[in-house]
């Protein structure tokens, strides 16, 4: 039996009433509202990366991205997009924003641009790169099998497995 997702907010922001019982939020107050970490979609691919048995490391800072998940030994990481802020082409959440475009297109461009610069330097470092999308996020089968085709086609080491072995803990 799954549990359930509990949605934690951000320690620095306020509970606010719903849209009909308040005033409307500043475009500044609406982007202040936007986390980089321990996002929904984030969450989702974390718990089904480890409801594989794969372990993992979340926000490696020393690697060239901050992946969202990396395994530094088995050499992968896992980035979780946005699909607004990455531009996810052909899909319905990527939608273009309607005012201030030229600022807008340039800044997507510049983040699809950063995204690769990150990738090829994993990929340079000997890495597997996976990028999981906001909108693959929302189907758990889905997720599941993406992720156990990207774990299946990593090769293991002679005798060694992906998954956590059933060792006892080191004292």
């Amino acid at each position: 039996m799954q549990r359930p997702l509990m949605r934690r907010r951000a320690p620095n922001l306020e509970k606010i009433a719903p849209r009909r019982l308040r005033d409307p939020l500043t475009r500044s107050q609406m982007m202040g509202r936007i986390r980089s970490k321990n996002t929904v979609p984030e969450v989702r691919t974390r718990s089904a990366v480890y409801a594989l048995g794969v372990r993992f490391r979340a926000h490696v800072t020393d690697l060239s991205g901050k992946p969202d998940l990396a395994n530094k030994t088995r050499r992968w990481a896992i980035f979780v997009h946005g699909c607004f802020w990455h531009s996810h082409e052909g899909c319905q959440l990527a939608s273009k924003p309607r005012s201030n475009t030229a600022y807008w297109s340039e800044k997507l461009v510049r983040n699809q641009e950063r995204d690769a610069l990150h990738h090829r330097a994993l990929r340079d470092l000997g890495y597997e790169v996976l990028t999981v999308w906001e909108c693959e996020t929302r189907d758990e089968s889905r997720l599941r099998d993406a992720l156990a085709e990207f774990f299946d086609e990593l090769a293991p080491k002679p005798g060694g497995s992906l998954k956590a072995t059933n060792r006892p803990a080191r004292r």
